[in-house]
């Protein structure tokens, strides 16, 4: 079982966008959870708003359902939490689940978190040390700080690697201006 790494303050996923080495795929998935109080569900989960955040309501283990419609390499979960603004509402142990429908899911990762505040980086591999391919991720909440029993999350961010450029080897975009123009038409 792995503890999760906390990021330094200000480690917000989408610095690891702007250097251009992974991509944001979230938007290309069907989001589903095992239970929402009503205004607490996946549009608040996924809303880039550090505010808001999804509220299960039920039972434990709560879930979270990710599905691709197609098999889909990932490299990375983001995952904001934090213990201040929730206290007995944190995730304090996670298992991420990886597979081609809800009846294959094998467990990979196990993560512990004491207290988190920010973005919990939890990366993605296979055996080889390659980001996984896969139909369906699954993110499932086994316990909360405080024996809570309902959890809070804040946002989830899924990632892929972008490939290096079939046409030949160019420098990296790593400015809002450079990205603009970087593609050809």
């Amino acid at each position: 079982m792995a503890t999760a790494a906390k990021t330094p303050a200000g480690a917000d996923p989408k610095q690891l966008e702007r250097t251009g080495s992974v991509r944001e795929i979230g938007s290309q998935a069907v989001w589903s959870l095992s239970s929402c109080k009503p205004g607490f569900g996946v549009d608040q989960l996924r809303d880039d708003n550090l505010e808001t955040y999804w509220q299960s309501d039920g039972s434990q283990p709560h879930l979270v359902n990710i599905q691709f419609r197609r098999k889909t390499t990932v490299k990375m979960l983001c995952i904001y939490a934090d213990y201040k603004s929730d206290e007995s509402y944190t995730p304090s142990k996670i298992s991420v689940r990886v597979g081609n429908n809800f009846h294959n899911l094998q467990e990979i990762r196990q993560l512990e978190m004491v207290e988190p505040s920010g973005w919990i980086h939890i990366p993605l591999c296979d055996v080889l040390k390659g980001p996984i391919r896969t139909f369906m991720i699954q993110i499932a909440v086994l316990a909360n700080h405080q024996n809570g029993r309902d959890t809070h999350m804040r946002q989830i961010k899924v990632y892929t690697p972008v490939d290096d450029s079939s046409v030949g080897k160019f420098p990296r975009c790593t400015t809002v201006d450079f990205m603009m123009y970087r593609t050809i038409r």
